[in-house]
């Protein structure tokens, strides 16, 4: 087992974790525990976020929102629901992940499982420190189409083809939005208080 610290994330790393292990985790646990799973194969990532972690995710969260309610966009918001496939042997828990081409396939479901539902087409992945799992491999083996990744610093937008993530200048499930642009209001939201930057965020998207 191997244990790291930092300002945003603890993580721990458990190796040698069968799949019955895994959901048996998962079960003991339940959906309120403050920390977030990642499950390659055999390896387990643990990861509990602190505030740098998840004043981002929060605002990532605004943006998605205000995007889809300025541009008349139906969503549907699955949170840190828990992805995984028994067949690849992979799991993760998003930041945030939504429903967007593929909301109507959803909605009035209570519950997931991707064995007879779509995977969701956006997820939002917060990584301040390094992840000791593959995340791209296991978003792309449960067939997220896109991904947008977010080290504290830099943010990228992925789409998936071909089961490999493609780095884009676009939201694929936003067309006319670019990563500049999000980045640039990611990079306000460290001086601005919320309710104004979300202002200016809605302002901007109704000039798009």
């Amino acid at each position: 087992m191997v244990v790291t610290y930092t300002l945003a994330e603890q993580r721990t790393v458990l190796h040698n974790i069968s799949w019955e292990t895994f959901e048996t985790l998962l079960k003991e646990t339940g959906e309120d525990r403050g920390s977030r799973f990642a499950y390659d194969g055999s390896t387990l990532e643990i990861m509990t976020p602190l505030f740098e972690h998840e004043n981002p995710k929060c605002n990532f969260h605004n943006f998605i929102i205000a995007l889809a309610e300025e541009l008349n966009i139906e969503i549907k918001s699955a949170g840190s629901t828990t992805l995984k496939s028994k067949i690849v042997r992979k799991g993760i828990e998003p930041d945030n992940c939504y429903y967007i081409q593929n909301e109507l396939a959803v909605r009035g479901r209570e519950t997931l499982d991707l064995t007879n539902s779509p995977a969701p087409d956006l997820a939002i992945e917060i990584d301040i420190t390094s992840s000791s799992v593959d995340k791209f491999d296991i978003y792309s083996a449960l067939g997220v189409s896109e991904l947008w990744k977010y080290d504290g610093k830099d943010l990228k937008f992925y789409q998936l083809v071909e089961e490999e993530y493609l780095e884009r200048e676009y939201s694929i499930a936003f067309p006319l939005v670019s990563v500049k642009d999000i980045s640039r209001f990611i990079e306000q939201s460290k001086t601005m208080g919320e309710i104004a930057l979300l202002k200016s965020f809605r302002n901007w998207v109704n000039n798009l």
